[in-house]
C-alpha cells in the first residue's frame, strides 16, 4: 500500500473514531515521555490538560485518515490569523511504514491553503525522533520557540507555496 491507499475525512474530535486515535496519540505520548506503561487516568488527565475542542471550524480541523477501510491517523490544525498551527499527528503502530505521515501532512497543507494559512508551524519533543525525521522530509525547517508549551523542545515551519 502506498500514500494512495489513504482517504482523509474531517471528523469531530467528539466522534469515535476520532476519540480512539486521539486517546491512543495521548498513550503513547504520555508512555513515551515517561519511558513507562501509562497509569490509571493519565490519557484522561493529558486529554483535559490539551483538550482537541478547537479542531474544528472555524478555528481548525481534525483529519482522521482511513486505510484499509478504518481509522488509522489523525493530524489537526489550529487556524491562526495568517498560518496553521500542526497538532496531533499519529499513525497507528499497524499503519506505520504505509505512507500515512506523508498522506497526512499533504492534506493538513492542502487544507491550510484553503484557509489562507502561508505557513504550517509546530512543536514536539526530542524523544519523538520519527516525527522530527517525518517534518524534516517534507520541508519542515527547525525554527526558533513561537510558543512556550511546556512539553515542546523542537519548533518547525514551512512555508507554503
Amino acid at each position: 500500500m502506498s500514500a494512495t491507499d489513504w482517504t482523509m475525512a474531517p471528523t469531530r474530535p467528539d466522534q469515535p473514531e476520532a476519540v480512539a486515535l486521539l486517546e491512543a496519540y495521548y498513550e503513547e505520548m504520555v508512555r513515551r515521555y515517561h519511558g513507562r506503561p501509562v497509569l490509571p487516568g493519565e490519557v484522561a488527565s493529558a486529554m483535559a490538560e490539551e483538550p482537541s475542542d478547537d479542531l474544528v471550524a472555524p478555528t481548525g480541523i481534525l483529519l482522521v485518515a482511513h486505510r484499509g477501510g478504518g481509522p488509522a491517523a489523525c493530524a489537526g490544525l489550529r487556524y491562526r490569523p495568517g498560518w496553521a498551527e500542526l497538532t496531533r499527528v499519529y499513525v497507528h503502530p499497524a499503519h506505520r511504514g504505509h505512507g500515512g505521515g506523508a498522506a497526512l501532512l499533504a492534506a493538513v497543507q492542502e487544507r491550510a491553503r484553503a484557509a489562507g494559512a502561508t505557513r504550517i508551524r509546530l512543536d514536539t519533543r526530542s524523544d519523538l525522533v520519527e516525527a522530527r525525521a517525518l517534518y524534516a522530509r517534507h520541508g519542515y525547517q527547525e525554527i526558533p520557540a513561537y510558543n512556550d508549551d511546556t512539553y515542546a523542545e523542537h519548533w518547525f515551519e514551512k512555508v507554503l507555496s
